[in-house]
C-alpha cells in the first residue's frame, strides 16, 4: 500500500492501514490535531482504512473540512447532552454550518438558562472522552434501530434513502445517531464549545411541517479563539439591520399585516427617498433613461406570453381561479412585460435605439415564510428597475454601461469593496427550466464572460442561477451573518423579443428583433437599506441620514436664536431638528449621539452674539465655533458630493 502526501513525499506500508495510524507514523503531533483527511480529494474519517495507491492529505482544524468535521462532532455531543437532560426529546438533523453548527429537536423551547445547563452537560461528555465508532446496517435493521430508540425523524430520513444506500451510524457512549460523517475520532478535542441561541425551525424547512426547536452553537480548539468569535458575534448583533433598523425607527413589522411586509417608518422613508431621487436623477440626466409608470398587476395572459406563468407562477400572488373566474390577475413580480408594451405602442426605427426605460417599481413575490428576514427578503419591495431595448450591434456596449452604472452606485455608497460578481448560467442538465436553444445560451454566456474579462472584473460562474430567458451578472453581498444575497442584477436577453413580437425597422426597411437588457442600478431599495444599516452600523454618510443636524440651545433663553439657525438650515435643504427641552446640554448631546445624528450645533449667548454655532460632529468631535454661513456651505457641499467622511471619534 502506498500514499502520496501533499508535500510531494510518499509512504509505503506492507498492509492496509487506517489513516489515523498513517498520521501517527508521520508525526504524533499531526495525529493529535488531525480532524479528517482527503483521500483522492474525498473527505473521509481518520478511521478509514487505506489500501492500494492513493493521494492523502491529512486535515486539521485550520482547513474548512477539518472545521466542519470538528463542529459536526460537537453537534452530536449537543444531541447526546439533550437526550441526557431531556429524554423525551426527538432528534432531527444536526449539521455543521459556517462558523458553527445547529441541531433540531422535537422538544420544548429553550431559554438561556436551559442552554447554560446543556453546556455544562456538554463539558461532562467531552471530559468523558468517548470514542466515536462508525457502523452500518441494512435498511430494515436501520429502521428497526431508530424505531426502537423512538426517533421518528431518523426513521423518515432512512425511508427516504435509496434501497441500496449504505446506512451509517456513529456511536459515542450511550448515544447513537444516523449520520454519513465524517467525524473526529473522539470527543476530547472539543475543549471550547458554546451554545449561542435557540429558535424555531420547521422540519425540513417546510412551513406545513411541525415547528422544531433549533439550537445553534459553535466550537473551537482553543478558548481564546472562541472568545474572539463571541466578541465578533457581539459586533454583528450591534450591526444586525433587523435589530438596529427597529431601534433607529427605520422600519417595523406587524404580525397582523404579515411576514415580508415591512412598514417603513418616517426615518426609513427619508433614506429611501434620498436613494430613489438620486438614482432617478442620475439615470435620467446622466445615463439617458426615460421614465415609465406601469400597473401593479395584470391578467394572466400577459405572464403566459412572457413565460412567467409556466416558469414562475408559484412565486407570484395570483388573484382568482382559472377554473372559476373569467379573468385571473396576478400582482407583478417584475416590470419587463409591461415596458415591452410601452415600446410596442409605436413603431421604432433603428435610429431610435437604444431605448432605456427606467421605473421605480413596486414588485410582489410570494417568498416562502421561512425565507423572510427583515428588509433583505420581503414579499413587497421597490426596485430601481430598467429595461434597455437595443440593436444587436449595441448590446455589448450597453451591457458594459449597465455594469458601469452599477459600479458607480456602489462606489458612491461606499459598498464596492463588499461585493462579488457572478456569471449566472443555465443548467444544461435541466433544459426544461429554460427557454431557447443551447447554442443561444452558450453564445450569450460567452458574451458576458468576455465583457467581464475585458473590464478586469473578477467573477465566478454559477450553473443553474440564470433567469429562464437568459444568463446574467449577479452582484452579490453578504449580510453580517455571512448569508449572501443578490443586490444588483444585469441580464442578457436574446429571447423575449420574439415572444412579444417586438421589432424595429432597420436601415433597409426590414423588421429586426431587438435584444433586451434587464437591469437594476441599485437593486431593491429595502435590501439596499438593510445593507447600508449593517455596513455603517447606523452611522450613515451625512447625505443619507434622516436627521443630518440637531440644534441644541444651552437653555430656553436661546431658543429663538436656535430656531433661526434651524430655519436657515432647513431653507438650504438640510434635514434638521431642534431640541428645545428643559434638559441639561450634556444630556441632550448624549441622546443625539445615541440617535446617530452626524452634526450637533450648540448655541448659547456667545454664539447668538457672534452669529455663530458650536459644531460637534461624529467625525472630529468638538470642531469649535464657526459662522453659520460657513457651516451651511461645508455641509451642503458634503451632501452634494455624497462624501463619505472618515469617523475619527468614538460614538
Amino acid at each position: 500500500m502506498k500514499v502520496f502526501l501533499k508535500d510531494g513525499s510518499s509512504k509505503e506500508y506492507a498492509e492496509p492501514m487506517a489513516i489515523i495510524d498513517i498520521a501517527k507514523d508521520i508525526s504524533e503531533g499531526l495525529a493529535r490535531v488531525a480532524c479528517v483527511a482527503e483521500l483522492d480529494s474525498e473527505v473521509v474519517d481518520l478511521r478509514t482504512v487505506v489500501d492500494g495507491e492513493h493521494e492523502l492529505n491529512i486535515l486539521t482544524f485550520d482547513s474548512e473540512a477539518g472545521k466542519a468535521a470538528f463542529r459536526h462532532t460537537a453537534s452530536h455531543v449537543l444531541a447526546q447532552a439533550i437526550k441526557r437532560l431531556y429524554p423525551e426529546a426527538k432528534c432531527a438533523i444536526g449539521p455543521s454550518i459556517a462558523d458553527g453548527f445547529y441541531y433540531d429537536f422535537d422538544m420544548e423551547s429553550l431559554d438561556r438558562d436551559a442552554l447554560d445547563k446543556i453546556e455544562k452537560e456538554i463539558k461532562k461528555i467531552v471530559k468523558e472522552g468517548a470514542t466515536l465508532e462508525r457502523f452500518t446496517l441494512p435498511r430494515n435493521e436501520a429502521i428497526a434501530l431508530m424505531k426502537e430508540k423512538e426517533e421518528p425523524y431518523k426513521v423518515e430520513l432512512i425511508e427516504d434513502l435509496p434501497e441500496d444506500a449504505e446506512i451509517s451510524f456513529y456511536q459515542q457512549g450511550e448515544f447513537v445517531d444516523l449520520c454519513a460523517g465524517p467525524h473526529l475520532m473522539n470527543t476530547k478535542p472539543l475543549k471550547a464549545v458554546k451554545l449561542i441561541s435557540s429558535s424555531g425551525a420547521y422540519w425540513r424547512g417546510n412551513e406545513k411541517n411541525k415547528m422544531l426547536t433549533r439550537v445553534y452553537g459553535t466550537a473551537y480548539t482553543k478558548k481564546a479563539d472562541l472568545d474572539a468569535h463571541m466578541e465578533h458575534l457581539a459586533e454583528i448583533k450591534k450591526r444586525d439591520h433587523n435589530k438596529l433598523g427597529r431601534e433607529m425607527e427605520l422600519f417595523t413589522t406587524v404580525d397582523v399585516i404579515g411576514q415580508g411586509l415591512p412598514l417603513i417608518m418616517p426615518n426609513g422613508v427619508k433614506m429611501m427617498k434620498k436613494l430613489q431621487r438620486w438614482i432617478e436623477d442620475i439615470e435620467d440626466n446622466e445615463w439617458g433613461y426615460i421614465r415609465t409608470k406601469t400597473p401593479l398587476m395584470a391578467k394572466s395572459d400577459l405572464y403566459k406570453i412572457s413565460g412567467h406563468w409556466d416558469h414562475y407562477k408559484d412565486g407570484m400572488f395570483v388573484l382568482g381561479d382559472e377554473e372559476k373566474d373569467k379573468e385571473v390577475f396576478a400582482l407583478r413580480p417584475m416590470t419587463c412585460p409591461f415596458q415591452y408594451y410601452v415600446y410596442k405602442a409605436s413603431q421604432k426605427s433603428y435610429r431610435d435605439l437604444p431605448l432605456r426605460y427606467g421605473e421605480t417599481s413596486t414588485l410582489f413575490r410570494n417568498e416562502e415564510s421561512g425565507e423572510m428576514h427583515g428588509l433583505t427578503r420581503v414579499r413587497q419591495f421597490t426596485i430601481s428597475e430598467g429595461h434597455l431595448i437595443v440593436r444587436p450591434d449595441q448590446m455589448v456596449e450597453e451591457f458594459k454601461n449597465c455594469l458601469a452604472l452599477a459600479k458607480h452606485c456602489l462606489q458612491t455608497l461606499g459598498l464596492e469593496e463588499d461585493v462579488t460578481y457572478h456569471l449566472s448560467k443555465w443548467d444544461p442538465e435541466n433544459p426544461d427550466k429554460y427557454e431557447g436553444a443551447p447554442e443561444v445560451w452558450e453564445e450569450t454566456e460567452q458574451h458576458i464572460r468576455d465583457v467581464l474579462t475585458e473590464l478586469n472584473i473578477a467573477f465566478t460562474e454559477d450553473v443553474g442561477e440564470a433567469a429562464f430567458y437568459g444568463p446574467k451578472v449577479d452582484i452579490n453581498a453578504k449580510n453580517v451573518y455571512g448569508k449572501e444575497d443578490t443586490m444588483i442584477t444585469i441580464q442578457w436577453d436574446a429571447l423575449l423579443a420574439e415572444r412579444f413580437d417586438m421589432y424595429y425597422i432597420d436601415e433597409n426597411g426590414d423588421k429586426v428583433r431587438p435584444y433586451i437588457i434587464h437591469r437594476t442600478s441599485i437593486g431593491c431599495y429595502e435590501r439596499t437599506l438593510a445593507w447600508l444599516i449593517e455596513k455603517y452600523a447606523g452611522l450613515f454618510p451625512t447625505w443619507l441620514c434622516p436627521e443630518q443636524v440637531r440644534v441644541l440651545p444651552i437653555s430656553e433663553k436661546y431658543a429663538d436664536y436656535a430656531e433661526e439657525v434651524r430655519a436657515e438650515l432647513a431653507k438650504n435643504g438640510i434635514d434638521v431638528t431642534m431640541d428645545n427641552r428643559s434638559e441639561k446640554i450634556g444630556f441632550k448631546i448624549r441622546e443625539a449621539r445615541l440617535k446617530k445624528v452626524p452634526y450637533l450645533l450648540v448655541v448659547g449667548q456667545q454664539e447668538q452674539e457672534d452669529g455663530k454655532v458650536s459644531v460637534r460632529s461624529r467625525y472630529k468631535g468638538d470642531e469649535g465655533q464657526m459662522p453659520l454661513a460657513d457651516f451651511i456651505k461645508d455641509i451642503t457641499e458634503e451632501i452634494r458630493t455624497k462624501e463619505i467622511r472618515k469617523i475619527e471619534v468614538t460614538e
